[in-house]
């Protein structure tokens, strides 16, 4: 199978990559105390080696005491952390690769007494979590403005220790996301009401980012229609209302689009073959990444896509070569083989090792 494609460099404005294969961001959480040590660069600069055209992190966490929840996810604020990544950057750029990082907070997902702040309460538009029930007040527009400026300082951070660009986290039931769904987002100021409405908080974020960063430094949003445990959750359940959703993001400055599906393979409205990162594409006319399930098996190539999670890498490079999309987002496959792509590339692919649970464990 031909899969050159695969293998053709990519521009978006200032950022130039070797390849279309992205490291899809994914928790790792072999941070002690948030600090990313020499271990995590040795483990992104392995996959820029392996052949990763562009890797994005593992969520970060924005400085609020309350934006994640465990102590060993690594933070994008303070002296120690932020000259960790610098080195991360280091080693990627000295492989040859691109490197941006996924800014996060986690929102309404934590739960009260989590680490590494156990005293901080979890916080969301309308205080409810994501079964819709009230745990915390709601945010106060006070609040709000003050997270803004976090994630618009964290990347002004990214941009100063050499990162070549940044991802949002708004997908997956998280902060921003929680502002977009109607079941976890009822206020009645300007950051609630319809599906437009409720992109507000995203647009000030972006706004923010874009003003910290400047004209050139790429911005991509990650965002999906499925939230964790709630896997049939739709933000847009049409073309149109999918573009009524990303028209204010788009024009707020989002210059790539991640489009997270659970399943590539799937199309996500009747009558098109479209799945979200093709309907995303075509409606806002900006590149988009595809993601879900890419590459689970060692011996994908000769399989046909399923429920059982494996890969039909036929259509995916079919879709890639009429351009629905534009990049590929591998997530569970680098965290088995960090040499994934050069294998797929030079057709090694019996040399694949397989994803398994027990992948996780450590950072091989």
């Amino acid at each position: 199978m031909n899969t050159e494609i695969l293998f053709q460099p990519f521009t978006a404005g200032n950022l130039t990559l070797s390849n279309r294969v992205v490291m899809a961001p994914m928790t790792r959480a072999f941070s002690p105390d948030g600090v990313p040590g020499e271990e995590v660069a040795a483990y992104y600069r392995r996959r820029a080696e392996g052949g990763v055209g562009l890797i994005i992190t593992e969520g970060t966490a924005i400085q609020h005491p309350s934006a994640v929840s465990h102590q060993n996810i690594p933070n994008f604020h303070g002296e120690a952390a932020l000259a960790g990544w610098a080195k991360v950057v280091e080693e990627v750029h000295a492989a040859g690769g691109r490197i941006i990082p996924q800014l996060w907070h986690v929102g309404m997902a934590r739960s009260i007494g989590d680490l590494p702040n156990p005293d901080a309460l979890p916080i969301g538009p309308s205080g409810l979590n994501l079964a819709g029930e009230k745990v915390t007040e709601p945010l106060t527009p006070a609040e709000i403005e003050n997270l803004v400026a976090a994630y618009a300082q964290a990347a002004a951070d990214a941009k100063r220790v050499g990162f070549d660009g940044i991802e949002l986290h708004g997908a997956h039931g998280y902060l921003i996301d929680q502002f977009f769904w109607e079941q976890t987002n009822k206020r009645t100021d300007r950051y609630g009401g319809d599906l437009a409405g409720r992109t507000t908080f995203a647009v000030d974020v972006i706004e923010a980012c874009r003003r910290a960063v400047g004209p050139d430094f790429p911005i991509v949003l990650r965002f999906s229609q499925w939230k964790a445990g709630a896997y049939d959750a739709k933000l847009a359940h049409t073309p149109e209302e999918l573009a009524r959703f990303l028209e204010p993001l788009s024009n707020a400055g989002v210059d790539i689009f991640h489009c997270s599906t659970r399943r590539f393979w799937l199309p996500e409205f009747e009558g098109s073959e479209l799945n979200l990162a093709g309907w995303t594409k075509k409606l806002t006319g900006k590149p988009s990444i595809t993601v879900g399930s890419i590459g689970l098996n060692s011996d994908f190539v000769t399989r046909e896509a399923g429920d059982s999670g494996e890969d039909n890498i036929g259509r995916l490079l079919e879709k890639l070569a009429k351009e629905e999309f534009d990049l590929v987002a591998v997530g569970r496959a680098l965290i088995a083989d960090a040499a994934w792509p050069e294998k797929i590339r030079s057709g090694r692919t019996d040399e694949i090792e397989p994803f398994t649970p027990e992948s996780t464990n450590t950072l091989k």
